[in-house]
């Protein structure tokens, strides 16, 4: 019988472990943080008292009052919230002025939606700062500019130097980098003709593509070709920064949208969720890759927190926001017995995703061992 860590256990395996944990408390604390302090901030500003904002759940491992507010920082770092004088439907009321049910449904609802909505607006920075550290491509007219060569690459070996432009592969024509990775992914160990621009002088070549590995989402990964070269990137200025990190926001957002959409009407396999193992395994890998990787998950991630907690979900966000929506067309507040049975029903749902989504994730991880 075999005992102690088998011969190929990874020699830095403590440390790998740690920076995952460590990278997944940050991700969590940072995004969970803004949310909050969205309900907390707009809650305070339209005059609600605020009696605790803990981020994370008891049993704490901090906890200070300030003024009305305990301050706390829970063990548990899935999650937080804020608790507001009268929020709850079963809490009692005094009728006071600083109570949450005291305020105007329009002050209400801007409480409710600040959370999601700060989500949204971290996610932009979020990416604006990605621009700024990973820089734009460079948009040439004529093809692909060429930046980063991996050392002993196809793409090296071939003759391809940094500042070249690939105009075409296998005869098509390129433009822009999208189109030039799909048709080079597509090529596994295959040869491939290249095409490009030296200054006034064209060029071309054969070589074959090495295969890689690359993150598939959720459910794994999957096989593609690589010649081993990164577009040509440039720092751009800050104003073309903020418009880039603008645009590369709403396409996620854009996208995210489609996905939920698609994963209600099935047309997207419940499978590619992942769950807290999955997020922290991308959040460690993201450290591990740099300061634009990070960003880069922490967008992400913001958008994803946002647009799913606008969703008419009992305890989520969204499904506050209509029922105030119905009380504001009705004339008057949601009874409290259909509200109180409208969270008991969302928490059993999101324990109930949760648990799924978990279990998508130690399979995924016993597959891939």
């Amino acid at each position: 019988m075999q005992t102690g860590r088998p011969e190929s256990w990874p020699p830095n395996c403590r440390k790998t472990d740690m920076i995952t944990l460590l990278s997944f408390i940050l991700v969590l604390g940072v995004l969970i943080f803004v949310h909050e302090l969205g309900h907390f901030t707009v809650a305070k500003w339209v005059g609600i008292r605020v009696e605790k904002f803990s981020l994370g759940f008891p049993p704490n491992i901090f906890a200070k009052k300030k003024g009305d507010t305990t301050y706390c920082i829970g063990i548990i770092p899935l999650g937080g919230f804020v608790k507001m004088a009268g929020e709850n439907p079963d809490d009692p009321t005094t009728g006071a002025s600083d109570e949450f049910q005291s305020k105007s449904v329009g002050r209400r609802a801007a409480v409710i939606f600040a959370g999601p909505f700060m989500n949204y607006l971290a996610a932009i920075g979020f990416m604006i700062a990605l621009v700024l550290v990973g820089g734009s491509l460079v948009n040439d007219p004529r093809g692909v500019a060429i930046g980063e060569l991996r050392k002993d690459g196809p793409a090296k070996l071939g003759g391809l130097e940094t500042g070249d432009v690939v105009i075409a592969i296998d005869g098509y024509r390129v433009y822009d980098f999208d189109s030039l990775r799909v048709r080079i992914n597509a090529k596994l160990a295959e040869p491939l003709d290249l095409t490009w621009l030296r200054g006034n002088d064209t060029l071309s070549a054969t070589m074959t593509t090495a295969v890689d590995s690359v993150k598939g989402g959720p459910e794994g990964t999957q096989a593609v070709g690589i010649i081993g070269f990164a577009p040509l990137r440039e720092t751009p200025p800050l104003g073309a920064a903020i418009v880039d990190g603008f645009k590369l926001t709403h396409e996620v957002v854009v996208l995210t949208a489609n996905f939920v959409k698609n994963l209600i009407t099935g047309r997207e396999s419940v499978k590619q969720l992942g769950g807290p193992v999955f997020i922290a395994s991308q959040a460690g890998e993201a450290a591990r890759s740099g300061a634009a990787s990070l960003l880069w998950l922490l967008g992400i991630l913001s958008i994803n927190l946002a647009v799913l907690n606008v969703l008419p979900i009992p305890i989520l966000d969204g499904a506050h926001l209509v029922f105030l929506a119905i009380e504001k067309i009705k004339g008057g507040p949601v009874p409290i017995k259909a509200r109180a049975w409208a969270q008991q029903v969302g928490l059993v749902l999101i324990l109930t995703l949760l648990v799924f989504v978990t279990y998508n994730d130690i399979v995924r991880v016993f597959t891939r061992n």
